[in-house]
């Protein structure tokens, strides 16, 4: 399952040296909820960790992320995880700035050629 979420990124973790495999690396954004935030943690994983260099504290966000959960026994008791699986990273403020084509007006419509044509209809 692929969901998003909008937030300011309050907490950039340094990537860990799982085993010698897998590596991750975590993130916490804040999200405005009524009169209590939510702050809300994801992980990156392999060469995704990556993706967080760019962003500083502070800095508005989008996640793209996956909701993953597992079982695991342990000592015959199983135990649930869940984990939010970031793999797109973007900057907010881009997301909603105007891009330079929002300010220039549309091209004007070509209504063909109307040489022996009494009204101006494209069709």
């Amino acid at each position: 399952m692929s969901f998003e979420a909008k937030g300011k990124l309050i907490f950039k973790g340094e990537e860990q040296q799982i085993t010698e495999r897998f590596r991750k690396r975590e993130l916490v954004i804040e999200i405005e909820d009524g009169m209590y935030p939510q702050q809300i943690k994801f992980q990156l994983t392999q060469d995704r960790c990556s993706l967080l260099d760019e962003y500083e504290l502070n800095d508005e966000i989008n996640i793209h992320f996956n909701l993953r959960g597992r079982a695991y026994q342990k000592n015959g008791e199983t135990i649930y995880f869940t984990n939010l699986e970031a793999w797109r990273i973007e900057s907010f403020a881009a997301q909603v700035a105007p891009s330079p084509a929002d300010d220039m007006p549309p091209p004007p419509m070509d209504l063909g050629d109307d040489q022996g044509s009494t009204d101006n209809l494209p069709f």
